[in-house]
C-alpha cells in the first residue's frame, strides 16, 4: 500500500492538483523525494524530520521515498511539507489512510512542528472546492482561504494539531473568512486648485477605464492629480475583488486574511526592471500590471523608464493579460488595469518656459517624447498638457467639486455600462468594446459622425484611435446620461485625442 494525499502546484494564479504519495520499501535507511522538486521541495525531508522529533516521532528505519505526481511537472515552495508529512504519517500508521483521500494540505513546516503561512492559500482553496476536498492549511492562512465557502477549510498551528485532528483526539473547527475593507482615501480632487480639464480627463478615465497620458512641467500637479483618482473610483465587485486576491495571494500582499474592496493602486518607480513591472524572476511572480489589475498602475516619468519595458505594455493594453514565457511553462497572469502616465515635456522640464528651458529647445522636447514609441502612445485614449498653475491661483480657495461628488457621477456611469454589457462575461467597461458591439453601442448621430470622419481625414487617425476615440465618446454620452452619442460627445472626446502632447 502507499500512502496519498494531495496538494497544489501553482502555474501563474492557477493551483493544479499534485498527488503526494510515501512508500516504505527495504533497504538502506534514506528520505528521497522524486517529482521534479525545487530546491525548496527537496530541502523539505529535513524540516519534515527535525518536525517529527519535535512531536517524538521517529522516522521508520526503511527506505523512505516520497513522489510527485505528475511526475513532469515543476514543484515550487515550501507549501510541500506538510503533505509529505502527512503522506509519512499515514503511511507509517500514525494516520488513517482514509483520512486523507478527501483532503487537500499546504502548509510549511518550522523546525518545532509548528506551521508557518505560506502563499496561494486562496487559490488552492479554490483547487480544492472544484475537486470536493477539504483544506487544510496553516492557521495564518484560514481567513484567506476560507473566502471560498464552497470547501471546508481546516487551519492548524501545528503538525501536531493536525494529528490529533486526524485521530479523533483534538478536531479542528472550520476556519472563518477574514474581513472586508474598503478604505476611504485621505486626498480629495477639491484640494487640487485649477487644472479643472485634467479634473475632467481624470473623471472620464475613471467612468471608462481609459488609459490616460499628463504631460506638463514639473510641480504642475500631474502626480498629486493621479493620487487622487483612487478616491473616485468605484470599490472593486464581488467577482473584481475575488480575481484581484487571487493575484495578491500568490504574491503574499492580503492582510491577514482579509480581502480589500478597494481598488489596487500600483506606482512603480522609473528604476524598476522588466521583470517587476510585467512580471518574471524567480518562480515568474506577477509584476505590477498584475498587480494593478481591476486598479490604477500610475507611471511617474514615464519616460524615463526602459524602452523595454514601455514597449512591453502594448500587449497587455490591448488584451488585459500577460504571459510570462519559461522554457517548461507559460504562465498567464490577468492584467486589466487603467495606466496613468506622466512626464516633463522634456529633460529639464521647462520647454514651454523660454526663460528657464535649456539651450537645446524645442530639440531636446522631441528627443525626450521620443522615447515614447507611436504604437504604446496610440494606445492613450486621453491625452493633455496639464500647464503651471500661477501663484494668484495658488492664494485663491477651492473651488472645485469634491472626490464624493465626482465619484457618484463615475459610479453611475460605470452602472450604466454594466447593466448594457451583462450578457457579455468579456466586457466591463467602454474601454473593452470592439467589433459589432463598439458599432452597435458607440457609433454617433449624424452630426458626430461628420465631425468624427473630418477629424479621422484631416488628423490621419489610425484605426485604433478611431475607435478609441468612439470609446470615449461612449463614455463621456454615459457621465451626461444619454442614450445615444451626439456631437459634442465625440468633440470632447476628439479635444484629447488631438489637442494633447503628441509624439
Amino acid at each position: 500500500m502507499v500512502a496519498r494525499i494531495s496538494t497544489v502546484a501553482f502555474e501563474g494564479i492557477d493551483a493544479k492538483i499534485v498527488e503526494v504519495e510515501c512508500a516504505l520499501s527495504p533497504g538502506l535507511p534514506s528520505f528521497a523525494i522524486v517529482g521534479l522538486p525545487d530546491k525548496a521541495v527537496s530541502e523539505a525531508r529535513e524540516r519534515v524530520r527535525a518536525a517529527l522529533a519535535a512531536m517524538s516521532v521517529a522516522l521508520p528505519p526503511r527506505k523512505i521515498t516520497i513522489n510527485m505526481s505528475p511526475a513532469d511537472m515543476p514543484k515550487e515552495g515550501s507549501h510541500f511539507d506538510l503533505p509529505i508529512a502527512l503522506a509519512l504519517l499515514a503511511e507509517a500508521g500514525l494516520v488513517p489512510r482514509e483520512e486523507l483521500s478527501g483532503t487537500l494540505a499546504i502548509g510549511e513546516l518550522s523546525l518545532d512542528g509548528s506551521l508557518i503561512p505560506v502563499l496561494g492559500a486562496l487559490p488552492a482553496a479554490l483547487t480544492a472546492a472544484e475537486n470536493e476536498l477539504d483544506l487544510i492549511c496553516p492557521k495564518a492562512c484560514g481567513a484567506e482561504a476560507a473566502w471560498i465557502d464552497a470547501t471546508k477549510v481546516l487551519a492548524a498551528d501545528s503538525l501536531a494539531g493536525v494529528l490529533q485532528h486526524f485521530t479523533g483526539q483534538s478536531p479542528i473547527a472550520p476556519a472563518s473568512a477574514g474581513h472586508v475593507t474598503t478604505s476611504v482615501t485621505s486626498k480629495d480632487l477639491s484640494e487640487v486648485k485649477g487644472q479643472e480639464r485634467a479634473k475632467r480627463a481624470l473623471e472620464i478615465a475613471a467612468a471608462g477605464r481609459h488609459h490616460l497620458l499628463m504631460v506638463g512641467p514639473p510641480g504642475s500637479g500631474k502626480s498629486m492629480l493621479a493620487a487622487r483618482l483612487s478616491g473616485i473610483l468605484p470599490p472593486l465587485s464581488a467577482r473584481e475583488a475575488l480575481e484581484t486576491s487571487m493575484i495578491h495571494s500568490v504574491s503574499g500582499l492580503l492582510d491577514a486574511g482579509g480581502i480589500s474592496r478597494t481598488r489596487p493602486f500600483r506606482a512603480p518607480h522609473h528604476t524598476a526592471s522588466m521583470a517587476a513591472i510585467v512580471g518574471g524572476g524567480r518562480g515568474a511572480k506577477p509584476g505590477e500590471i498584475s498587480l494593478a489589475h481591476n486598479g490604477v498602475l500610475f507611471m511617474d516619468e514615464f519616460p524615463e523608464f526602459n524602452r523595454q519595458t514601455l514597449e512591453t505594455l502594448r500587449q497587455p493594453l490591448e488584451t488585459g493579460d500577460v504571459t510570462v514565457a519559461r522554457a517548461n511553462a507559460h504562465l498567464r497572469y490577468p492584467s486589466r488595469f487603467l495606466l496613468v502616465a506622466a512626464a516633463n515635456p522634456c529633460k529639464c522640464g521647462y520647454l514651454t518656459d523660454a526663460g528657464r528651458a535649456c539651450n537645446r529647445a524645442p530639440n531636446c522636447g522631441a528627443d525626450y517624447m521620443n522615447k515614447i514609441s507611436g504604437p504604446l502612445l496610440d494606445r492613450f485614449d486621453l491625452r493633455l498638457e496639464v500647464p503651471p498653475v500661477s501663484f494668484q491661483d495658488l492664494d485663491l480657495p477651492a473651488t472645485g467639486e469634491p472626490s464624493a461628488t465626482i465619484a457618484a457621477r463615475v459610479a453611475e456611469a460605470r452602472m450604466r455600462q454594466t447593466e448594457r454589457y451583462a450578457d457579455q462575461p468579456d466586457v466591463t467597461t467602454n474601454c473593452d468594446i470592439e467589433g459589432d458591439l463598439l458599432a452597435q453601442v458607440a457609433t454617433p448621430d449624424q452630426d458626430g459622425r461628420e465631425i468624427l470622419n473630418k477629424a479621422a481625414d484631416r488628423f490621419g487617425l489610425s484605426a485604433r484611435g478611431y475607435h478609441r476615440v468612439l470609446r470615449v465618446a461612449r463614455t463621456v454620452a454615459d457621465l451626461d446620461g444619454a442614450d445615444h452619442v451626439g456631437r459634442s460627445h465625440v468633440a470632447e472626446a476628439l479635444g484629447y485625442r488631438l489637442v494633447g502632447p503628441a509624439v
